[in-house]
């Protein structure tokens, strides 16, 4: 159990989000600390009867943490916490799906937009004083979405919200999810994650919003990438390991398909010499689809529920994990 709201401390650890800000503002009574790296941390944590974190999360950090009972998770991702440690420690854990499944979505369909409407080569032109005069060869001018199909490989909160933003643009939607059953939302048309490379050919944009998981680790490899038509464009708002990264750099190389815009790689921050960022069919954003002016608010209204729920000792908890 958590102590009561004036007795209990939560610890906010973030290199960049202004998560104690924002917690401030809300006027809870609860006391509160925030720290920005590694050594802050290990220093705060024995403190704490809640954290609020993501990237700097290590387990190691439970044994210097005797008061912690929750840990709500700044991302939506949860593959940096041990669940047995945490069961073991009688810690709880939840994420923060859905909080930023409005942004990543929206990202989404900025990249599609982008690499349909030629924007980062507009924007090169522009950095270099060029007029583009007009193009007789159909194949190098900007494209419309309409009509056009989508292939959404995690049709969950984000890629549902995706398949709408789509479906805006006239677009056909296919979706594929680990349980058909659970429904195609705004897809045309829904799949198992088994029925992947028979739909991969059918695609003119294959967007990656799926979690990684052991099923979707190296996901896109060489052989699906075979499968996509040398016309098709790959975008990743999941997680960079869903595709092996290197046999995305040989596709783009060969022209085996015409482009890529990455929002994650499989090593973050993404190495200087990676021949990623010379390739002028790459567009790469740097892992912030899900970063908005409102995300701090969005973790934070799902902290408050969470201990809400835990404060009126129910046992389930939104988006639990542990």
């Amino acid at each position: 159990m958590l102590p009561a709201p004036n007795a209990m401390t939560i610890c906010f650890a973030h290199a960049a989000y202004r998560m104690q800000d924002r917690f401030a503002a809300r006027n809870t009574g609860i006391r509160s600390i925030e720290v920005r790296d590694r050594a802050a941390l290990e220093g705060a944590v024995g403190q704490a009867d809640v954290v609020v974190i993501s990237g700097l999360w290590k387990d190691d950090l439970i044994p210097l943490a005797p008061k912690l009972r929750f840990v709500q998770s700044i991302s939506a991702g949860v593959d940096q916490y041990g669940k047995e440690a945490f069961a073991k420690a009688g810690i709880r854990l939840a994420s923060a799906q859905g909080a930023n499944a409005r942004a990543v979505s929206e990202h989404a369909i900025s990249l599609i937009l982008a690499l349909a409407r030629l924007l980062p080569e507009a924007r090169d032109n522009q950095a270099k004083r060029h007029w583009r005069g007009m193009i007789g060869d159909l194949t190098r001018r900007e494209d419309e979405l309409g009509g056009k199909t989508l292939l959404v490989v995690g049709l969950g909160r984000i890629g549902g919200r995706l398949a709408q933003l789509a479906k805006a643009f006239d677009m056909k939607v296919i979706g594929i999810r680990r349980d058909p059953a659970g429904g195609a939302g705004a897809a045309d048309e829904v799949h198992g994650l088994a029925a992947l490379k028979a739909q991969l050919p059918r695609a003119d944009f294959v967007a990656l919003t799926c979690p990684l998981t052991p099923e979707t680790t190296g996901l896109i490899n060489a052989e699906a990438l075979a499968l996509m038509r040398p016309d098709a464009y790959l975008v990743n708002v999941a997680r960079g390991r869903v595709c092996v990264e290197a046999d995305v750099v040989a596709a783009l190389a060969r022209g085996q398909i015409a482009g890529a815009a990455l929002d994650c790689t499989e090593v973050e921050p993404l190495a200087a010499d990676s021949p990623l960022w010379a390739m002028p069919n790459v567009l790469i954003t740097p892992h912030t689809a899900g970063e908005t002016r409102r995300y701090e608010d969005n973790v934070l209204d799902l902290l408050m529920e969470n201990l809400g729920r835990l404060g009126r000792g129910e046992t389930a908890l939104k988006n639990q994990v542990v």
